[in-house]
This record gives C-alpha cells, sequence and structure tokens, in this order.
C-alpha cells in the first residue's frame, strides 16, 4: 500500500495541516482514534518536496555516506523528516531512523544489522589484493547514488502513482532496489545423483544375493551340471506317506507273466523274508504255471521267478526268486484294523510300477470273491477307498506305521463292465493280513494251503435271510463238525460268532478267516426256533 495521497500536492509554503495525531493531543476536540499501524490516505498528509531538513542531533545516527543526496528535494535530505520528525522522540529505542538509513527506519534495527554484518563481514583483502567482485545490486546502487537518485535497501518502498505495482521486479524511476539475490534454484543434478547413488545400492544388494545363492547352490556357471540336493534333502517325519512310501518301496515288485496260450498278465507282489520269498495272488501268476514269470525290482533289475505254491481258496501264491539281498515287508496284525484307518496302497496299477495311493479303511468283513466268476476264491476282505486298478493285485496294503495289513486283490465294478474293463470306483478289497500270513506260510512249508470246513452244503436259490442247509439227504456231511454240533437237512444259519449271518457267502468267508482246529459258535432257526451250537472246524479233505 502506498503512503503517499492520491490528492494533488498542496502548496508546498502553506502551513502543515493538524494531523489526527497532533488532533489528540490537544484539547478533547474528538475522540482518541486507535493506533493500529495503518496509514488511511484520506488524514496522510503529502511530503512537500524540497522542504529543509532539520539539523540532526548529537544522538542521531548520521546517515552512510552512500546514501548522501537522497531524498525527493534538491536539498538531500528525506522530506519526510522535514515535516514528521518533530514529533517522533530524539533518543531510545524507538527513535525512527532516516529512509536512508540501512534496513528500514527503526534505528535499532539498524544498529543490529550494522553488528550482523561486521560480525560475519569476510577478512579485508590485502592492499595489492585484486578487489573483490561486487555484490548483485551494488553497481547499480553505485551509479544511481552518483545519479543523485535514492538507494532503496529491502523492497522498494514506492509504487507507481497510478497504484498499479507494476511488473514484478521493476525498478521504480529515481532508485535502485538493493534486495539480495535471489536464491539459487535447487540443482536438479542433486536429486538425480541420489537417485542413482540409491539405485545403485538396490543394484549391488541384488547382484550380492545372486552371487550368494549361486554359491551355495554351487551351480556351475558354466551349464554342464545341475546341483544336487544335500544330504537329508528328503528325508521325511517318521509316520508321513512319504517316508512310509520310500522305505516300502524297494520291498514291493512288478509281477510280469508270460502264458502263451494262456494269455499274459502283470501285478504286484512284496518281499515277505530275506529268503527271495515274494506274495502275490493267485490270479496274478495262474496264467504262468506252465509258462514265464519274471519279477521286475524296485531298481529295475529283473529277476526269474518259481512258484513256490499256490491256493484258489485264498487267491494267494507265493513266489521265488535268486535273491537274498532284499528287505522284507513286516505283516502287521489286521485284526486290529477298524473302519476309519489311515491305509497306503503299493503297486504297478496298469503296468505303473513303483505307484502309491492312499485312503482309508472304509469297511471290515466284507465277503469277496476276487478272480473271475466261477472261482471258489473267498475272502474276508478289508474295504478301502484307496485307489486299486488293474495290476494293483498282490501289492501290499500298508498301515502308518508301515506294516502290510492286507494283499490288495479286488476291485468294484459297475455292473454291467467286464473283467477286463472298469477302473477304481473308490472300492477296492484286500485279504487280511492275518490270513495271509497262516496261508503264506503254509505254501512255503508244504506248497499248498489247507482252510477249515464245517461239512454243509449250501441252497443258492433261498430267498430269505441267511445261509440254508440244503434240505436233502445228504447235505451235512456225515461225521464233520457240523454233523457232529447238531446241524440238520433244511436249518438255516443265521449267526456265527456272535454276528449276523445274511447270505451263503458271509458264512462261507466267515468261516475261512478262521484256522483249522477253531472252536466257534453258530446259531440256527428250525421250525421257527433259534438254536445255539459250538462246533471246532476241521480241515477240507480236498485241500
Amino acid at each position: 500500500m502506498s503512503d503517499e495521497s492520491t490528492t494533488p500536492d498542496p502548496d508546498p509554503t502553506a502551513a502543515p495541516e493538524p494531523s489526527e495525531r497532533t488532533q489528540a493531543h490537544g484539547a478533547a476536540a474528538a475522540p482518541e482514534v486507535e493506533q493500529t499501524g495503518i496509514i488511511d490516505l484520506h488524514d496522510t498528509r503529502a511530503i512537500p518536496a524540497g522542504s529543509p531538513a532539520p539539523a540532526p542531533s548529537a544522538t542521531e545516527a548520521q546517515p552512510p555516506a552512500s546514501a548522501a543526496g537522497s531524498g525527493s528535494g534538491e536539498s538531500g535530505d528525506d522530506a519526510w523528516f522535514d515535516v514528521f520528525g518533530g514529533e517522533h522522540p530524539t533518543e531510545g529505542a524507538g527513535v525512527p531512523a532516516r529512509a536512508d538509513a540501512a534496513w528500514g527506519s527503526d534505528r535499532a534495527d539498524s544498529l543490529a544489522e550494522q553488528a550482523h554484518r561486521s560480525a560475519y563481514a569476510p577478512p579485508a583483502p590485502a592492499a595489492d589484493a585484486p578487489p573483490a567482485p561486487a555484490r548483485p545490486g551494488e553497481a547499480q546502487a553505485s551509479a544511481a547514488t552518483a545519479a543523485g537518485a535514492t538507494a532503496y535497501l529491502g523492497s522498494v518502498p514506492h509504487a507507481p502513482a497510478d497504484g498499479d505495482p507494476g511488473p514484478e521486479g521493476a525498478v521504480p524511476p529515481g532508485g535502485v532496489a538493493l534486495t539480495d539475490a535471489a536464491a539459487p534454484p535447487a540443482r536438479r543434478g542433486r536429486g538425480k545423483v541420489v537417485a542413482a547413488v540409491v539405485g545403485l545400492c538396490l543394484l549391488s544388494g541384488v547382484i550380492g544375493g545372486i552371487a550368494g545363492q549361486v554359491a551355495e547352490d554351487r551351480i556351475n556357471v558354466a551349464g554342464s551340471t545341475l546341483p544336487d540336493p544335500g544330504p537329508g534333502a528328503t528325508q521325511r517325519p517318521a509316520g508321513s506317506v512319504a517316508n512310509i512310501a520310500a522305505v516300502a518301496l524297494p520291498s514291493v515288485v512288478t509281477i510280469k507273466v508270460d502264458g502263451g496260450s494262456e494269455g499274459s498278465a502283470t501285478g504286484s507282489g512284496f518281499v515277505i523274508d530275506a529268503k527271495g520269498h515274494v506274495l502275490t495272488n493267485n490270479h496274478v501268476v495262474e496264467p504262468g504255471v506252465n509258462g514265464d514269470i519274471e519279477i521286475v525290482l524296485s531298481n529295475g533289475d529283473t529277476e526269474k521267478a518259481t512258484i513256490v505254491g499256490r491256493d484258489a481258496s485264498y487267491d494267494l501264491a507265493v513266489l521265488k526268486i535268486d535273491r537274498t539281498d532284499l528287505k522284507p515287508l513286516t505283516l502287521g496284525a489286521s485284526d486290529q484294523v477298524v473302519v476309519g484307518d489311515q491305509v497306503i496302497a503299493v503297486g504297478a496299477p496298469l503296468g505303473l510300477d513303483q505307484t502309491v495311493t492312499t485312503g482309508i479303511v472304509s469297511a471290515l468283513n466284507r465277503p469277496v470273491q476276487p478272480g473271475d466268476p466261477g472261482e471258489s476264491s473267498y475272502i474276508n476282505a478289508i474295504q478301502t477307498d484307496a485307489a486299486i486298478n488293474p495290476g494293483n493285485s498282490g501289492g501290499p496294503l500298508l498301515d502308518m506305521t508301515g506294516k502290510v495289513i492286507g494283499v490288495n486283490s479286488a476291485i468294484a465294478r459297475v455292473p454291467g463292465t467286464s473283467g477286463s474293463s472298469g477302473g477304481s470306483i473308490g472300492l477296492g478289497f484286500a485279504i487280511p493280513s492275518d490270513q495271509a500270513r497262516r496261508t503264506a506260510d503254509q505254501l512255503i512249508a508244504t506248497g499248498k494251503a489247507t482252510h477249515p470246513v464245517i461239512g454243509v452244503k449250501l441252497s443258492r436259490t433261498f430267498a430269505g435271510d441267511g445261509a440254508q442247509v440244503v434240505d436233502e439227504p445228504d447235505a451235512v456231511t456225515s461225521g464233520g463238525p457240523a454233523a457232529k454240533a447238531g446241524v440238520k437237512a433244511g436249518d438255516v444259519i443265521v449267526g456265527f460268532e456272535g454276528k449276523r449271518i445274511r447270505t451263503p457267502d458271509q458264512l462261507i468267508v466267515s468261516i475261512r478267516a478262521r484256522a483249522v482246529g477253531d472252536t466257534v459258535s453258530l446259531k440256527v432257526e428250525r421250525d421257527g426256533k433259534e438254536l445255539e451250537l459250538q462246533m471246532t472246524l476241521e480241515a477240507d479233505p480236498a485241500s
């Protein structure tokens, strides 16, 4: 805001009108006006040009030599002091300095600034040293002073008369703005340097990490070899599927049978002792009775095999190879298995050797007739949902301790499909290990197995619930276990060892799951009454 009146200059020789300040010091002609520090343009008196300046007092600071000759008149004195100097005190911190004094009109500020500049002034150059370069604006100030113009320090105090502040940086007529040079703009190159340094650090970290990984993995940068897994890289916790499979797979074999005109077959088996005996299903080796049988070990070695013994009733067979360095699998106790136990099936389904599948025991004591229909094989099977397909036959069914609890033997098929088609539908069956152990021992010892019978003929046309003894004179074998227990033709057997019997096959597999010499109980219905009978199982004379 300009401190000059926009009204025409009055007669310079006229007496000055009393200002608002001088009226306030007189009689109470008007209320005192609050001093806000804002200049009222209507009450501001214009500074007359060329008025003589009063002589400075002894305590008044002398104007710098560089500012001599300033002012609006030719006398070189500041017109402001000529008019208003008498209204202000001449001593103390509040004494205003002349407008041409350094850095403003306040004497204290001027003295402080001079002290500051003296404290931080550069050392004076030597007499023979070249003159220091002039500060920005000093050449203009000197030229302005020589020309008789006022040199302003700080912002220019006067704007053009028309009130337009003018373009930024414009110098009004008669004066030179002595402002400090503007700070140079921030160097853009510095930000680029910082970014480059940060990027270099990140790149160094990445390169260092890659170099460390290369050294750790022992990668041959030339590309000739790949790193081998370190010791223990393939170890798994004991009891895990991976650990059990790693232990069992070397003991599981693939059996290839070439029966000539009888056909060929592929199945599975597993080592049961250190003498080279391999246990499998009878229906796997049956085509090779008069042909060739080969056993492929887990490491790919192929060995010729011979049949030690086989039993169609239990669908089990034992083979022998000329190897004594093989590790056998341990047979577990199938009578301790319960529904829901986790199991692992190992074998060569569809000829894919060393295949591992997992599941649970989904049922027990399931009567199954493995092999082709019409064969007299009956097993009281363990049912599992572990995937079992053609080629799994003869392979082990393991529990989570790695012991064999069954020999995979059959799968359920959708009605209407043939024996050579179809695959796993989640219903597979295994011979219980208790039965497999007993039969294998007999086959190794004598080449054949015995199985218990009760000495009765059962009807296949009975539509009722239970197993009916044929109502014929020779239906009960004379002197057999059933005859000794009191079973008669026409009786319906509805219970065996406390379990409900619903079909003839269920009674057969329940009897064959026992051992010769076992004493068992029967529940029979006769003339509408139920009878409890006891008998001792005997070996089948035909076996």
